[in-house]
């Protein structure tokens, strides 16, 4: 008898921001230039204070904190949170060691091994990674890109609640399709979880890079949400500073929050650097998000106006994050992909990118289609 990995790990999906890394290692090798358009890894700077207020820090032991976070982060967050228009307090607030371990926990603290979890499709493919370690069951309901992936009908989700639905998951802003939820949007989300009991998990990191006018509503600013809604948010797409892994799980479900916290005794604490440097991130004056959003726009617009220039190309304006999703007029756009890192140059350069095969649960949705 052999030794053998978990069924979880077997699994455990491949990456499908890095599926054709191997491709791009070999281009390289060749001397190729590889503008890599697969990964949400800002290529913004890091604001320098972020940094400082490492190098100024005294500390002679680098030690655990408390397990929510240390006191003095948490207090800013709060204060941030406040800026943003709301209201919550420190002790709806527990640091995480980045958006993953947010999203993790909130699984954990509110399915059980064998739940369901509604999320709509496309989504953010390593949803599909932590509700394999949580014991999960993804189920999905399908937004398309003719209307630039707006929520699906709130039938299509009673369609497929059973007993074991337990929760509604969703990216606001999308990744990975810039969709930007509405107030009916949501405000229908949270009836149907007041209706059924669920709860609504809602990823929050793009928060601040909204365009043309629209703005992301929190989940947490919905009237009767209190004892529904888990936010989980993170400072990497933010501040540029998805090395920090410091994130948060906030919520005003006091029950919620209390066995969350127990999973965050498990690891002991977040990381302490980490959130030295969200205590200067989140001190950054809004100017900070105007440049930042103005530079993210002026790429958005660029892309999608090259990409709809193009025979066969369907590209809907993203009003949010800084993703665009593509129809290409291609059979398989994975293999396109590897295409383009091993056959495909132009003037010794070449990109990578993501298929969007791997945004989908749905088996033969998104082989046409990337992200960028």
């Amino acid at each position: 008898m052999s030794l053998s990995v978990s069924q979880r790990g077997q699994e455990m999906p491949v990456s499908p921001f890095r599926k054709l890394a191997p491709f791009a290692a070999a281009a390289e090798q060749q001397g190729k230039k590889v503008y890599y358009l697969n990964i949400g890894q800002p290529d913004i700077a890091t604001p320098p204070s972020l940094f400082e207020a490492v190098r100024k820090a005294d500390i002679r032991v680098l030690a655990y904190s408390h397990g929510a976070g240390t006191d003095s982060y948490r207090q800013k967050l709060m204060a941030y949170y406040h800026r943003a228009g709301i209201e919550v307090s420190t002790e709806e607030i527990l640091v995480t060691t980045a958006g993953s371990e947010a999203i993790l926990f909130s699984l954990l603290t509110c399915l059980n091994p064998g739940d369901e979890l509604v999320v709509p499709e496309p989504f953010y493919g390593t949803y599909t990674a932590f509700a394999i370690a949580a014991g999960v069951k993804i189920v999905t309901v399908t937004a398309t890109i003719d209307n630039g992936f707006a929520l699906p009908p709130l039938a299509d989700f009673e369609a497929v609640i059973t007993p074991r639905t337990k929760a509604i998951l969703l990216c606001n802003p999308s990744n990975p399709t810039g969709h930007v939820y509405t107030q009916a949007e949501l405000d229908g989300l949270l009836s149907l979880c007041q209706r059924h009991q669920l709860y609504l998990l809602s990823d929050e990191a793009y928060r601040e890079y909204c365009y043309d006018g629209a703005r992301s509503i929190s989940a947490l600013n919905l009237v009767g949400g209190e004892e529904y809604v888990v936010v989980l948010d993170t400072i990497s797409k933010r501040y540029s500073a998805c090395g920090a892994r410091v994130g948060s799980l906030v919520t005003r479900n006091k029950s919620v929050f209390q066995a969350a916290f127990h999973f965050a005794q498990m690891r002991i604490s977040p990381p302490g650097l980490g959130m030295l440097l969200g205590e200067a991130a989140v001190a950054l004056p809004e100017s900070y998000f105007d440049e930042n959003r103005a530079e993210y726009q002026a790429r958005r617009d660029l892309t999608v106006r090259r990409l709809q220039a193009m025979p066969g190309v369907q590209c809907p304006v993203p009003g949010g994050a800084f993703y665009v999703m593509a129809h290409l007029p291609v059979d398989d756009a994975e293999r396109f992909g590897e295409w383009l890192l091993t056959d495909f140059t132009h003037e010794n350069q070449t990109l990578m990118l993501s298929p969007a095969n791997g945004f989908y649960q749905t088996p033969g949705l998104g082989r046409q289609q990337v992200r960028l």
